[in-house]
Formats: C-alpha cells, structure tokens, sequence
C-alpha cells in the first residue's frame, strides 16, 4: 500500500494511491534542485516577481478545481476552502509587489568617513518544506512564495494524505515560470529525509509545520548536520474575555474562530478564559452552539460541521477527549463519535480542567472547547501563560488601553486585540516555547533561509 494516497474522510473511501519516490528518485531530486540554484538566484528579481504574480493568477482562475482537491483529500468545507485559496493567492501577490523593496540593501550605521557598510540579501540554495494536511495550499504558500521571490530553490515534502494537491501546486508553479528543477514536489518518506535529504550537502535548510513530535524529529536530525530550521509547532492559544458589550456575540465569534477548519489549527483559540461576572452567560450561549453543530455534507453551504481530516485523526482526538474527561474535567456537552462511515465526531465543551491532568498542557487537534473562569487581569494572564506553548494570542476589552496591557504580557508570538487570531500575508506568523521558532509571512519571512551578507568598504 502506497504511503501517500487520498482517503475521503467524509466517507472513507480510498479515492487515488501515489508511489512513493526511491532512494535514487530522492537523490536525483536533490542533484537537479542543487543545479538549479545558479540560473534561478541569477534571474533578476523583477522576473522572479513576475512568475509569481502569474502563480496567484492561477490560484484566483482555479478556485473551484482547487477546493474540490482539498474537499476530497482532507474533509475541509468547501467554502473554507475556497477562502484558503483567496489567502494563498494574497501571498503570492504581496511577495510579488514587495521582493525588491524586501531585498534592498541595508545601510549599517556606525561607519565614519568615506567608509560604507551594508547587509546584502542572498539566497542560500535548495530548501527542503515539510508540510502538513490541514492547510495544504495556504502552508506551501507561506513558504514557498519569500524562498521563491528570495531565489532558492524548493523541495515540497507534503502530507501523505494531500498528493494530489502538492502535485497540482508543482504544475501551477511550472505552467507560470517556475523552472521544473527549481520546485520539485517529491513524494519522499520520512525516513528518506532523515536518511537522504537532510544529511546531504546540497540542502541547505528546512521548514517544517506540524506537530512537536514531527518538528522535534526533524530539527535533531538538522542538528546534526548543521542545518537552518524553520519550525512552526503546536499551539494552545489563549481567547481571554474580559469584559464585552454582547455577552452572547462574544461567545459566537470565539465559537465561530474555534471551529474554523473544524478545530485543526494550530493557532486555533484552545483556551476560553472568561471574567467571573461574563461566564455564565458565555458558556451558556457558546453550549447551545455547540449543541447545534450537527454533521453535513463539507460541500453544502448549510453544512455547520465537516469530518476531521481522516478516520485516523477521529481517533486521536477521540481518544484525547476520553483521557480528559477521566482526569476529572467535566463535559457540558458532545465529545462522542457520530456512527457514520466518514470522521465526524461531535464538538465537545470542557471546564474544570485543572493544571496537571490531561488537556491542560496538552493541544487538542479538532472542535474541543475549554472553559475557565477568572477574576482578574492578573489571573487571565497568568493562566494563559501557565503553557508549554507560546503561538498566538487574543484578548477583547471594550476598554482598549486595558487590552494592550494584558496583551503586553503575554508569552506569545502574536497578539491580538478584540479581534479573532487570522492569518494574514503582511502579518508574521509564528510563536515561542515550544511552538517553534523563526517566522513566516510578513517581510521576516524572507528574513530566514538567507545568507545576510556583510559588504563593507574602506573609503
């Protein structure tokens, strides 16, 4: 059976199989991303620019081909997934509009006289990508557009469970200009990258978006041989309520952001603390929605809950629910399996997860909701930093000033204030602790596998 192939996690059928690439398919991948490095850093920004204005044409032309790709391979509602598209598009653009003015020299200060000094940034060479099945457009695109735009050259490790959708971006990517050897989508084991891809001296970086175990397993193994990590890691993202004009309102937004992509986002809100004097009403309301939340078709515009990605992440997840529930947490309502054929499972709100038991140091991959009450600004950041994990943050006020205080204080890579977490290709994304390190999006993104190098002139 082939490590990569297409299971509908709406109704369990094997749709496609992929063969999985061979040692030698490995090697050869990374020889001609090697030699494809020269032509592509030496093709003017300009040009490089253009090819990925031509990518985002293509993503704005194919929406509907493409949402039905990831509809079928991971589960997601069709409409979200058309917005996932909307977004990888915006990403390609804005390093489009923006490579050259990202990549303009850097006057240093401190020099006296006639001297000058500068950062002048250079590609480094081919990057390895390892990505993951819960955005499989919009992850490649954050980080295949900066490297592009950059001049390195990519290898694509996706998700066993998402072939058809790398190898459609890897078209998308040729069709506009990409030369074939400069992206290469390359159906590789695990074990081949750990064995083949990284020791290897013709890469020279990888990024990785998953879980602790995936980066953890790949950053050692970089370690090893000296290698540049990107990591964008797990995340139990604190939503702090403090006080709110509509009780009730809150309570959907938090809902509504909580069961974008069914819960599997790693900066997804986890963690709903509320003040004393809002929480009743707030778990109340946010209980009758979850309570309404029933299974549907991911392709109806009326469907309010699509599967998780697989049969297999239903298990993990349910089994996380379980193990919660028996450390003494209680289930206001849902956490059961639904007795169909396809993944769903029902959204399940907790409280009186107490420090020490499963769920309260743990992230739970889909649509679970945990509840906790606090009486002060103090206690809210407190709990929201008592976490291995340092990704995202939210925190709404009506006073605002009191917002931008206990967001100031929050051990996060990002933070928001009285809006939802959401992703945006001018925002950097990503975290502390154990969330990972390095960014993407935003002009830091083209910050990270690039050599920044000195030019220094004596007058």
């Amino acid at each position: 059976m082939s490590e990569y192939r297409i299971v509908n996690p709406a109704t369990g059928e094997v749709v496609e199989e992929f063969p999985v690439a061979t040692d030698d398919q490995v090697v050869d991948a990374l020889q001609r991303n090697h030699r494809a490095f020269g032509p592509w850093a030496a093709t003017p920004v300009p040009a490089r620019a253009e090819i990925l204005t031509r990518v985002a044409d293509a993503y704005a032309a194919r929406v509907d081909e493409l949402a039905e790709i990831i509809h079928v391979e991971m589960g997601k509602k069709v409409a979200e997934a058309a917005g996932e598209i909307k977004l990888s598009e915006l990403i390609y653009r804005y390093y489009a509009d923006n490579a050259e003015a990202f990549l303009d020299d850097e006057p240093l200060r401190g020099t006296t006289g006639q001297d000058t000094a500068h950062i002048r940034r250079k590609p480094v060479g081919s990057i390895l990508g390892i990505m993951p099945w819960n955005f499989p457009y919009y992850q490649v695109a954050r980080f295949a557009a900066p490297n592009l735009a950059l001049g390195n050259t990519i290898i694509l490790k996706h998700a066993p469970q998402d072939p058809r959708s790398s190898a459609v971006m890897a078209e998308i990517f040729h069709e506009s200009g990409v030369p074939d050897d400069a992206y290469i989508n390359l159906y590789a084991t695990n074990e081949q990258v750990a064995e083949i891809l990284l020791p290897s001296r013709l890469n020279h970086g990888v990024s990785v978006t998953g879980s602790e175990r995936a980066g953890s397993a790949v950053a050692e193994v970089a370690g090893r041989h000296l290698k540049k990590v990107v990591l964008e890691l797990g995340g139990s993202d604190p939503y702090i309520l403090l006080d709110s004009e509509d009780v009730k309102q809150s309570a959907k937004l938090f809902f509504g952001a909580r069961m974008g992509n069914n819960g599997q986002a790693c900066n997804s809100p986890k963690r709903m603390i509320v003040m004393d004097d809002a929480y009743d009403e707030f778990t109340a309301e946010l209980t009758e929605l979850v309570r309404a939340a029933t299974p549907a078709d991911p392709t109806s515009e009326l469907s309010q809950l699509s599967p998780l990605s697989s049969t297999a992440a239903r298990d993990r997840f349910l089994e996380q629910v379980e193990a919660v529930k028996s450390d003494g947490a209680t289930v206001l309502v849902g956490g059961e399996r639904y007795e169909t054929s396809g993944a769903y499972v029902q959204p399940v709100v907790f409280e009186g997860v107490r420090p020490g038991t499963a769920g309260y140091h743990d992230e739970l991959f889909g649509p679970a909701f945990m509840l906790f009450r606090v009486s002060s600004d103090e206690e809210a950041v407190a709990l929201a930093n008592d976490t291995p994990f340092g990704l995202g943050s939210a925190v709404f006020a009506t006073d605002h000033e009191r917002a931008e205080q206990v967001g100031s204080k929050l051990e996060a890579g990002m933070v928001y204030l009285n809006t939802p977490e959401a992703s945006r290709e001018f925002l950097p994304f990503g975290g502390v602790k154990r969330s990972g390190v390095g960014r993407e999006l935003g002009p830091l993104a083209m910050d990270e596998f690039v050599n920044k190098q000195l030019v220094y002139k004596k007058g």
